[in-house]
C-alpha cells in the first residue's frame, strides 16, 4: 500500500473542528487536550501559529486530513534550560489520526517518514529533539525506530503539571539509517510540501 502525504500551515478556524476529536481519542491522551472543546482547540492552535518560535502543521494522506505536527525551538519554547540546544536543533511533535480511526498497515510508519523527512529537508534541521512522556512506550519505540538516541529523563512544566519525559535527538544521518527510514520509504507513493 502506498500513500501520498502533503503538509500545509495549520488553520485554528479550519483545523480546530478537525482536531478536536483526535485530541479527546484516547490515544491522544499524552497530549494533555482530552477535555478540549472546539473552542480551547482553536485558541491552542492560535497560540501557536502566533508565536514566531513555533509553527502547526496540518498533514494529509492521499488528500485526507490524517496528522498533525508541531514544530518549535527547543532553545526558547518547552525545553529552555533543560536541553544545551545546538544550531539546527528543531523540537517535534506529531498526532497521527487514521481516517475514520481504522488502521490501515505502514501507516504511522510512512506519516512518521514524512513528518522526518520534511524536518529536515524543508524546514532545515541538523537535529530533531523530541520529549515524549516517559510513560508512552509506543512513541519511544517509533522513536526508536526512526533513529532517535534517548538522552535522559527530564521534568517538562506544562500548564498546571510536570511531566517526566525522554529527551531525545535524531540527527539527519541516524533516520537516514535506520529501521523506519528503510521500511516507510516504498510506502510514501509522493510526499508534497504545500505553504
Amino acid at each position: 500500500m502506498t500513500f501520498a502525504t502533503s503538509i500545509v500551515p495549520a488553520d485554528p478556524q479550519r483545523d480546530a473542528p478537525v482536531l478536536q476529536p483526535w485530541l479527546a481519542d484516547p490515544h491522544a491522551a499524552f497530549w494533555g487536550m482530552g477535555d478540549h472543546d472546539v473552542d480551547a482547540v482553536r485558541d491552542y492552535l492560535a497560540s501557536v501559529v502566533t508565536d514566531p518560535r513555533q509553527d502547526a502543521w496540518l498533514g494529509l494522506v492521499d488528500g485526507v486530513p490524517t496528522f498533525f505536527a508541531e514544530t518549535y525551538d527547543p532553545a526558547q519554547v518547552l525545553l529552555r534550560g533543560i536541553h544545551d540546544a545546538l544550531p539546527g536543533d528543531l523540537g517535534m511533535h506529531v498526532l497521527i489520526a487514521p481516517p475514520g480511526g481504522e488502521p490501515r498497515h505502514g501507516l504511522t510508519d510512512a506519516v512518521f517518514a514524512t513528518v522526518m523527512t520534511w524536518c529536515f529537508d524543508v524546514l532545515g534541521a541538523q537535529r530533531v529533539v523530541v520529549e515524549p512522556d516517559a510513560r508512552n512506550d509506543r512513541i519511544r519505540r517509533k522513536n526508536l525506530r526512526a533513529g532517535f538516541t534517548e538522552l535522559r529523563y527530564v521534568a517538562i512544566h506544562e500548564g498546571d503539571h510536570t511531566k517526566t519525559a525522554v529527551l531525545s535527538v535524531c540527527a539527519r544521518d541516524d533516520f537516514a539509517r535506520s529501521e523506519l527510514a528503510a521500511v516507510a520509504a516504498p510506502a510514501l507513493a509522493r510526499t508534497g510540501i504545500s505553504a
